[in-house]
């Protein structure tokens, strides 16, 4: 993968910035002028044998979803991928097993969230709607938990209302009974675009309003242990920085988007690689 790590300096930086037990290893912008360009980026999920990048960029027409390959060890150019649902594409997830991408289609006031089987070629199959109890109320930032069973997604609770976090359990055909909202984690602000850090109930996600965001973590979805923002030189309440996503092929990897990273910059929004952070496991977490 072309990687460009960030100054010396910048890196002490951050981490003179950042709480010590809190400090992570920034590595610096993924794919610069392919995954991160001139254009804004949001998510990007990376498939279980490292060899594709899936991630969503805002055009003319909205966002949409794109999809570039490794080939010794670069990224080369990206492709519009095709989902086969009208309206915008985003918020794209590999399952674990890379049998799956999950994303979030649709118009504003419909957007819903679909998974399609990823085939030998890297397309998608079908679009299948991965229908919940939801109702009319639009659902983005789709995560399945490593053993398959739990899908962390968010919902908006109304027109012009705000986002929160909720979970669902998953099967063969979708989503199975009702969804749960995580009220440890949910506030005023927005939450979206969370992902498991295993099947202990750990949790990353991004909290913001408009124009801020920050990537948050606790160990435990469903009491909020140890809830605190990352610390990342760029993840100030100041800035926009979200859409954490676990690297399926690196699992102590993980890529977020931001507009105030002090690493190198392709465009407004553009895509990072940071390492995972270090959360301790809730005992008796999971329900």
């Amino acid at each position: 993968m072309m990687r460009i790590t960030p100054p010396l300096l910048v890196l002490a930086a951050s981490l003179l910035s950042a709480p010590v037990a809190m400090a992570l290893n920034e590595y610096g912008i993924e794919g610069m002028g392919v995954v991160s360009t001139r254009a804004d980026e949001g998510r990007a999920t990376i498939s279980a044998d490292g060899q594709r990048i899936v991630f969503a960029r805002r055009g003319e027409a909205g966002w949409g979803l794109w999809q570039a390959r490794v080939v010794e060890g670069r990224w080369q150019q990206a492709q519009a991928l095709p989902v086969g649902v009208v309206g915008e594409a985003r918020d794209p997830y590999f399952s674990r097993d890379g049998r799956w991408l999950l994303f979030a289609a649709g118009r504003e006031g419909a957007l819903a969230l679909y998974r399609a089987t990823v085939e030998a070629d890297g397309q998608l199959g079908k679009a299948q709607p991965l229908a919940g109890d939801g109702g009319r109320r639009d659902e983005r930032g789709p995560a399945v938990s490593a053993d398959g069973q739990r899908l962390l997604f968010s919902r908006q609770q109304g027109r012009g209302a705000g986002w929160d976090l909720f979970v669902a359990s998953l099967d063969a055909q979708g989503m199975r009974g009702p969804a749960t909202a995580l009220a440890a984690l949910n506030s005023a602000d927005d939450e979206t675009d969370g992902d498991w850090l295993g099947n202990d109930g750990a949790v990353v996600f991004s909290r913001g309003s408009g124009a801020t965001e920050q990537v948050w973590s606790t160990g435990c979805a469903w009491s909020g242990a140890a809830l605190q923002p990352l610390g990342l030189s760029f993840n100030q309440a100041s800035g926009w920085t979200g859409a954490p996503l676990i690297d399926n092929a690196k699992p102590g990897e993980m890529l977020v988007a931001s507009n105030a990273a002090r690493a190198p910059r392709a465009g407004g929004v553009d895509v990072y690689r940071l390492a995972v952070p270090k959360v301790a496991a809730v005992a008796g977490c999971v329900r």
